[in-house]
């Protein structure tokens, strides 16, 4: 099997280990379940996922992959909350990436209750983690292992990560994004507040 052809069928997977997971439950879905609705044997899931709850992995970290891209797009010239403000509403989904994000923040808040299901929204936040290290040092003109450079590269990921959490619950539970605010704009704020202010805002050297 091609990289490629593996990489559509575990999405594929993912997809469908989300459906029934959210419509029946983690506890009541099965991996025979699962392989049943994508048409392939249980054998052939089992050779590509751990266990049942690792199957929506492959989906969130699909759609992290618009998040990453925006924070590269980061200017050096802009705070991260004026970069949100002006880049955000020109990202494009399709249709499919869409109703993968509605899978996917069904799954971060499904895994506040499921340790097994938020392994791979932790996955995620791992990856995004790991860019903020390579933007900070690079914004910032420091090596990537300084130690302030990967402090405040985790703080800032906890700080998305608990609006992201928020938030996703809020929709999932049915709620309206516009009656939570706006996330990137808090997620902004949070990322300053929690590094002291010295990330989120345009360029400036970095105290030591």
């Amino acid at each position: 099997m091609s990289d490629e052809r593996r990489r559509r069928l575990r999405l594929e997977v993912s997809r469908e280990a989300a459906r029934l997971f959210w419509e029946q439950g983690v506890a009541a879905t099965s991996g025979d379940q699962i392989a049943e609705a994508v048409g392939i044997s249980t054998r052939t899931l089992w050779r590509h996922f751990r266990s049942k709850e690792s199957c929506v992995e492959p989906l969130l970290l699909a759609c992290n992959d618009w998040f990453l891209e925006l924070l590269r797009d980061w200017p050096r010239d802009k705070s991260l909350g004026e970069h949100f403000t002006e880049a955000v509403p020109r990202v494009v989904r399709t249709p499919q990436q869409h109703a993968d994000d509605v899978a996917a923040v069904r799954m971060t808040a499904l895994g506040q209750t499921e340790p097994a299901i938020r392994i791979g929204w932790l996955m995620a936040c791992d990856e995004v983690e790991r860019e903020l290290i390579t933007l900070l040092a690079k914004r910032h003109d420091r090596p990537t292992d300084d130690v302030e450079i990967r402090i405040h590269a985790a703080a800032a990921t906890a700080a998305i990560r608990a609006v992201s959490d928020a938030a996703d619950a809020f929709v999932a539970n049915g709620h309206k994004i516009s009656e939570f605010g706006d996330p990137f704009e808090l997620m902004a704020r949070a990322v300053h507040q929690v590094t002291g202010g010295v990330i989120g805002g345009p360029v400036d050297a970095l105290k030591t």
